[in-house]
């Protein structure tokens, strides 16, 4: 007999997920394996399966369960792929990635959302994924690159070191743009120079630290 929770994130994966032309199997077998509920603020548990955006801190949001799917699906991680994820927040994401590539590193720049979300992978097992607390836009340095860049808020313009981050062959997912009508973009570097872009869906997002737009004057 399922409990409560168990039907509800059933009813999340079958009745929110999937309708977003969400069917990669592997996705919707992690959405229905990583326990959700354990990531979300204790303020908000009972909306842990809700079709919305939650707050947790410093004005970030933990996404809505649809969009994390897509990013999932678009990423079409693979064992053993390296993934670099730009706002840890919640880390329900990074555990999500964990379980499909290899590892996760990720970069959260507010100590004490880095310290819950280390907390609650230990706790859910999640061995293969680091959380480092830094400011991505100019402090943080790496001198990996990824299969997969993740980018968890949203960016006035894509900054040129994101790119950077991805090897040859890699993909890269941000929310670009303007607010309300942020696109959904997935980049895939076909080689040292060229790139290819695909705009997936629109939506509307917090966006990173030092990545709004520039203030615009007015008389």
């Amino acid at each position: 007999m399922q409990t409560n929770t168990e039907l509800a994130r059933q009813n999340m994966v079958e009745n929110q997920v999937r309708p977003w032309e969400v069917l990669d199997a592997r996705v919707l077998d992690t959405l229905r394996t990583v326990r959700r509920e354990d990531f979300v603020p204790p303020a908000h548990r009972a909306l842990a399966f809700a079709d919305m955006a939650l707050p947790i801190g410093h004005g970030e949001v933990m996404l809505k369960p649809v969009v994390e799917g897509r990013i999932l699906q678009a990423l079409v991680l693979q064992p053993g792929e390296r993934v670099l994820e730009i706002g840890t927040g919640s880390g329900f994401l990074t555990a999500c990635m964990a379980q499909l590539a290899g590892s996760v590193t990720s970069v959260e720049m507010h100590a004490d959302l880095a310290e819950a979300a280390r907390a609650r992978l230990a706790a859910a097992q999640i061995r293969n994924a680091r959380v480092e607390v830094a400011e991505a836009l100019h402090t943080f340095s790496t001198a990996e690159t990824f299969d997969a860049v993740v980018v968890g808020g949203a960016v006035h313009a894509l900054p040129d070191r994101f790119r950077a981050w991805v090897r040859p062959g890699g993909r890269l997912f941000a929310f670009v743009g303007d607010s309300p009508a942020m696109q959904a973009t997935l980049y895939t570097r076909a080689d040292e120079t060229r790139w290819l872009q695909e705009s997936l869906f629109e939506t509307d997002l917090p966006y990173l630290k030092n990545a709004e737009p520039p203030r615009r004057f007015t008389l």
